[in-house]
């Protein structure tokens, strides 16, 4: 990347919301897990393993910042299926397999869109609990769970 690119970047990151954050951090999992099944693919050993660890540690990330006080069983669910997760690259790491990785990158996709979906319906009640209906002019308030 070059530099232009690299601020821009930095300034996306700096800016956005802890929800914004989590949604970036799945694409980019996503993206990578991606990235490793087309190694796979196409014989490409290094670039296998150098995905497949990029994709953990995203996973392991979301396991390390969840927090169980607010919904310990919610918590206790996501560690697993993170758990899970992190099982199948693995094992798609050590018998060089595609179809562990095709399972991560569903589950990836499904867990994206329920917390893109959460984070919506997060912001409109709050809109709707202030009365107003503009984006942007609510107090800002975490979905904590996810985090």
């Amino acid at each position: 990347m070059n530099g232009y690119t690299n601020q821009y970047m930095a300034n996306t990151v700096n800016a956005a919301s802890p929800e914004q954050l989590m949604l970036m951090l799945y694409d980019g999992a996503i993206r990578f897990v991606s990235l490793a099944i087309q190694a796979i693919e196409n014989g490409v050993i290094d670039k296998r393993a150098y995905y497949i660890n990029k994709t953990s540690a995203i996973i392991s990330e979301f396991a390390a910042t969840l927090d169980h006080s607010l919904n310990p069983k919610l918590a206790e669910d996501l560690d697993a299926l993170y758990g899970y997760m992190l099982n199948r690259m693995m094992d798609a790491n050590l018998k060089n397999n595609v179809e562990p990785l095709l399972e991560v990158k569903k589950l990836l996709s499904e867990l994206r869109t329920t917390w893109a979906q959460a984070i919506e319906s997060n912001k409109k009640e709050l809109r709707e609990a202030s009365g107003t209906h503009a984006p942007g002019t609510v107090a800002y308030r975490p979905l904590a769970a996810a985090m």
